[in-house]
């Protein structure tokens, strides 16, 4: 068995982080060691950080993650603005290192799967080299078959194994049926499980939420016996 998975988004701010967070929460709350990674982010390192804090880890935050911008823009566009070269070579030793240091490694992707991290490379080519399974995380509403879909085709084009797929409600929606009907017909189009379905949580929500409220919460909804049998 690979000793981790990676996930990856139909887009940014679907729920990685916390579907992240949760499955290093459980297998933490199981004794397994487990490390955290954030390969590249821009605009804020608190994702990293809370990985970090959910995992209960005391690896470095540059070596979780390895590769950061300021600006909150693709990798590409942000290392050419900020005149500093993304350096993959650094983000492999990281990983490197990491995959090494714990039993399993929970590596969190950057937006979207096609986001550009170089001017040659994109997250898919991140997570070919890393060689986990991928997890897809997606939003619970309208419009997340045709994303989805879309993620799970790119991705198996790229000859990735991806291993299923959690739905997160990262808003309020409650006028939305279509929240009950996606799973089953994603999982029918795609013939993945859906390994998760986070519901809507206003107590979720920035960067300084309690460690046991995010963990618990998010980990109670995603089957970890998927991800790691026990």
């Amino acid at each position: 068995m690979k000793n981790g998975i990676f996930i990856t988004g139909t887009d940014t701010g679907v729920g990685k982080t916390i579907t992240a967070a949760g499955i290093a929460y459980a297998l933490k709350a199981r004794n397994v060691d487990v490390g955290v990674m954030k390969p590249i982010a821009s605009g804020s390192r608190s994702d990293a950080q809370l990985l970090k804090r959910t995992a209960h880890v005391d690896d470095p935050i540059d070596l979780i993650n390895p590769v950061y911008f300021d600006l909150p823009l693709a990798p590409s566009v942000a290392s050419k603005i900020e005149s500093r070269e993304l350096d993959l070579q650094r983000v492999y030793a990281a990983f490197e290192h990491l995959s090494q240091q714990h039993e399993f490694l929970v590596v969190e992707g950057i937006g979207g799967i096609a986001v550009p991290i170089g001017k040659d490379k994109s997250v898919v080519d991140l997570a070919k080299r890393i060689d986990f399974p991928v997890l897809i995380v997606g939003r619970s509403n309208l419009g997340t078959i045709n994303h989805t879909v879309l993620t799970v085709t790119f991705a198996k084009s790229f000859g990735l194994e991806v291993c299923g797929i959690v739905l997160n409600t990262g808003q309020d929606v409650p006028e939305d049926i279509s929240v009950a009907t996606n799973p089953i017909e994603i999982e029918r189009l795609t013939k993945l499980p859906i390994l998760g379905e986070i519901p809507f949580n206003q107590h979720i929500s920035g960067k300084d939420m309690p460690i046991d409220l995010v963990g618990n919460f998010a980990s109670s909804y995603i089957d970890i016996s998927k991800i790691y049998p026990l």
